[in-house]
């Protein structure tokens, strides 16, 4: 077997504890100055620029300003010998006001011909000994709505690509005449362009940083050496969604020794050296590089309106995986392009090159008389060959299908920070999150069965007119076989002349105060409203988890003394509890696999006579809150609804499986949704599209979602193309979601202040101070929940949506687990064996999403 080689010379610097390659300098790893001073998060949310700024300048050279907690800033501009440091967990969000990135001409935010309208974030001009340092991040907002418009900065982008145009949105770090510039350890992400770049700069060093922006955000380079000399790029992790990193060399001169050495790129478009050479690239290293799905690898691009000379260019100990063209080399990046600028790529060296899956080689020079001139080493491209390769002289050894390297090894994922509470999905992660890919499977946990089900051509979201079998009209003269004054009688004759086909049931507009209850033993049933006004027709109930089953029973029990066996099955198995409960207090409970609603309200009208407001506001202030749930979904499959809207506080909307390590399935398309406190719950998998998700009133804290998804079940819910929504009386301290640690009784996470106290791995849940067990089944219930191409509103905690199960030091507190791996090693940590105790083999590779975001904007 051929093992990776590094070369004598490396190794010793290495040992060293030095990186020193094409950059002249010596290069090691950068120590943050001390601070002048020390800035902590504002009380109350603001503008923290000025701030800011007053502190950079008057810190002396040589000194940094620390940043403890969160920061909301617009553009900023760092002295000569003045540097940022920020502290882990501290966060510098870019402003998304774009009027104060403007260059003066009003055009930063829109899209126009000319592009670059807006100032950078950080700028750093004719500076020395200047840097960014500190494990905080900055966060350059890239999908949050701009103030006063309608598109992220990202969105601004896309839409300037379809028009043939040019976005004007803020860089995230410039800079410009300098020398001897660090970043350090610092974490970049979401920026709405490129996220560093570099013109006329001698003397850059990058250790140890994290750039993570989704694949998809359009021109988000990592970083672009422009002009520049002994650049320093190492040990750090880039996944974005153009470049991970572009060399580049423009009308102010060369780019020369360039070293690349000891970094991992995730999702992006390669290590690239282009477009832009007219002022000629040489003496490049990229040394020790792994690649996981980038759409280039190893790239050199260039034209006739931006040639120049590339030379002296080595790329040594190479892996890529996933990656559509590892080596991609091309003098005509823009077929159209006009000039005189010919691409020259001269002494390009490929030694110990590999990839691991499939993929292209592209090596195309100008012409015959100016050709790729490369040479070749111990390189591999698994698979069938495919190889497009014109005007080029490749010396040395053939490119080999047979991986001989290490490489397979040498994969990990994006190391994600505790600070980085936003995971991100990679492009080809959120393919999986397709409505048509989600709602294929149903059944068991980790065994389910495929079952292809599209509910988007269905008649009932295709806006079909049905014929009713049945039709319930409040004011007309029922007939008890198919005119009828309720939902529920008309739903008990249903079930009575069930044969297996669809059956069709029309409401009538009114309000029907009642309970209805849909059994399985049903024919699939469509209920629906007229017109397209679903508020026009709403069934409405007010039962709380408090109830007594005997006050129930007074209330209800009238309207199924004729119901169907089936239906009375359902009253009865609630009417005798001592309480009803949570799940007794359904307006409207349905079972029936294949059960359809549109135009229709689904209420559960428990303290809405008080209106919205639910705490700390008259007249409300002394309300009670309990659980009071419109709809349980409960176990049926296929459930479909479109354009229906639950109204309710806490826990509005329920979604069960049949059994815990089970799943079935619902669908919501252009429906609404309200509650204030974990008003979208259950353990089945639900998709929900077009709609919009609204949260009420005004407690202090407040969860959308509170999923209990099985730990083996492949999706819970999904929010594609969905507005989250408040009515207006908070801001970011509300969050998406809080994985619902179901029926513990005590937490292994984390000690409580209780003496003696204990929580262990038992055959049930429960606890008796001070000692207790969790179960199986509760470890197992780790809710799934991830939200694509969606709209988040301010009122959302947009560093941390997710939410631990209540507090640490609380008898249920559970931290949020974001993946298999957080499951998989907060179980190690509480002292469960997921081995011995659980009999699982090993941790999923790659880890099971949990929670995960794909290009939301927030506003």
């Amino acid at each position: 077997m051929t093992r990776h080689r590094i070369p004598a010379a490396l190794a010793l610097l290495l040992a060293a504890g030095a990186t020193q390659a094409q950059d002249t300098r010596k290069v090691n790893e950068p120590v943050a100055p001390p601070s002048c001073t020390v800035l902590t998060a504002a009380a109350a949310a603001g503008d923290d620029t000025a701030r800011i700024q007053s502190a950079i300048d008057q810190c002396p050279a040589g000194r940094a300003v620390r940043l403890t907690g969160g920061f909301v800033s617009g553009p900023l501009r760092l002295r000569s010998g003045v540097s940022l440091l920020l502290d882990a967990g501290a966060v510098l969000q870019a402003s998304p006001n774009p009027r104060l990135y403007d260059r003066g001409a009003n055009t930063c935010g829109t899209v126009d011909k000319q592009g670059r309208g807006c100032k950078p974030f950080i700028t750093i001009d004719n500076a020395r000994a200047s840097g960014i340092y500190g494990e905080g991040s900055i966060d350059g907002q890239g999908g949050r709505v701009v103030e006063g418009g309608s598109e992220s900065w990202w969105q601004l982008a896309r839409r300037a690509q379809k028009e043939d145009a040019r976005q004007n949105v803020p860089r995230l770090i410039e800079v410009t005449n300098s020398q001897d510039i660090t970043l350090h350890k610092i974490t970049l992400h979401n920026s709405p362009n490129f996220h560093v770049t570099l013109n006329k700069v001698d003397g850059f060093t990058a250790w140890g940083i994290r750039i993570d922006t989704p694949a998809t955000a359009r021109n988000t380079d990592g970083i672009d050496p422009i002009s520049s000399r002994n650049v320093t790029v190492a040990y750090s992790h880039i996944r974005t969604g153009d470049d991970n990193i572009a060399i580049k060399a423009g009308n102010n001169g060369p780019t020369e020794n360039i070293s690349v050495l000891h970094n991992r790129f995730y999702s992006g478009h390669g290590m690239s050296i282009g477009s832009e050479t007219n002022g000629g690239v040489r003496r490049v290293l990229v040394e020790d590089l792994s690649m996981d799905g980038t759409t280039s690898g190893l790239r050199i691009k260039s034209d006739v309106s931006r040639g120049g000379a590339v030379d002296q260019v080595s790329y040594r100990n190479v892996c890529l995986r996933n990656v559509k063209t590892p080596i991609d080399i091309g003098a005509r990046y823009d077929g159209k392009a006009e000039g005189t600028l010919i691409p020259v790529y001269t002494n390009i060296s490929f030694d110990d090159v590999h990839s691991v899956t499939p993929g292209r080689v592209s090596v195309q020079g100008y012409d015959e008389q100016r050709p790729v001139l490369a040479r070749l080493r111990n390189v591999s491209i698994a698979g069938k060959a495919d190889r497009k390769i014109e005007y080029a002289n490749l010396a040395g050894e053939a490119i080999s299908a047979v991986d001989t390297s290490t490489c397979a090894n040498r994969f990990a994922p994006f190391p994600e920070t505790a600070a980085s509470t936003r995971p991100q999905l990679t492009l080809e992660q959120a393919r999986q999150y397709a409505y048509s890919e989600v709602l294929k499977y149903v059944g068991v946990a980790g065994k389910e069965t495929i079952d292809p089900w599209d509910p988007l051509s269905d008649p009932l979201a295709r806006g079909a007119a049905f014929t009713p079998d049945y039709i319930v009209d409040k004011a007309a003269r029922a007939d008890g076989v198919r005119i009828f004054n309720t939902v529920q009688e008309a739903v008990s004759r249903a079930v009575l002349d069930s044969a297996g086909k669809r059956l069709y049931m029309l409401v009538k507009p009114g309000v029907y105060p009642e309970l209805v209850y849909i059994p399985a033993s049903a024919a699939p049933i469509t209920l629906y409203g007229e017109g397209k006004d679903a508020a026009a027709t709403r069934i409405t109930a007010r039962l709380d988890a408090s109830v007594t089953g005997a006050a129930y029973d007074a209330q209800h029990g009238a309207q199924f003394v004729k119901a169907a066996p089936a239906v009375q099955a359902m009253y009865a198995s609630i009417k005798d509890r001592a309480q009803i409960g949570t799940f007794g207090t359904q307006t409207v409970w349905a079972q029936n696999s294949g059960f359809q609603a549109r135009n229709i309200t689904f209420e559960n009208g428990y303290n809405k006579d008080t209106g919205n407001a639910r705490a700390e506001a008259l007249p409300n202030i002394n309300n009670i809150h309990h659980q009071a749930i419109a709809l349980s979904v409960d176990s049926a499959d296929k459930a479909q609804f479109e354009n229906v809207r639950l109204i309710g506080f806490q826990d509005t909307l329920f979604l069960k499986s049949p059994q815990p390590g089970s799943t079935v399935r619902s669908f919501f398309n252009k429906s609404y949704i309200e509650g204030d406190v974990d008003f979208i719950f259950g353990d089945s998998t639900a998709y929900f599209h077009q709609s919009e998700i609204r949260t009420l009133g005004d407690r202090g804290v407040s969860y959308v979602t509170a999923p209990d998804t099985h730990v083996k079940s492949k999706y819970g819910f999904v929010f594609d193309n969905v507005r989250f929504t408040h009515e207006g009386a908070k801001t970011g301290n509300f969050y998406l979601l809080r994985q619902w640690f179901h029926s513990a009784r005590c937490t292994p996470y984390a000690p409580l202040p209780v003496e003696g106290y204990s929580c262990t791995y038992g055959p049930t849940n429960g606890y008796k101070a001070p000692t207790g067990t969790v179960a199986r089944v509760s470890l197992e219930a780790v809710g799934k929940m991830v939200v694509l191409n969606s709209r988040i509103g301010a009122h959302i905690n947009k560093q941390q949506p997710w939410s631990d199960w209540n507090k640490k030091g609380t008898i249920s507190y559970r931290p949020a687990q974001y993946s298999s791996d957080d499951h998989w090693n907060n179980l190690i940590k509480a002292g469960i064996d997921p081995v011995k105790d659980l009999g699982y083999t090993a941790p999923p590779s790659p880890p099971d999403v949990f929670l995960g975001e794909f290009n939301n904007s927030d506003e």
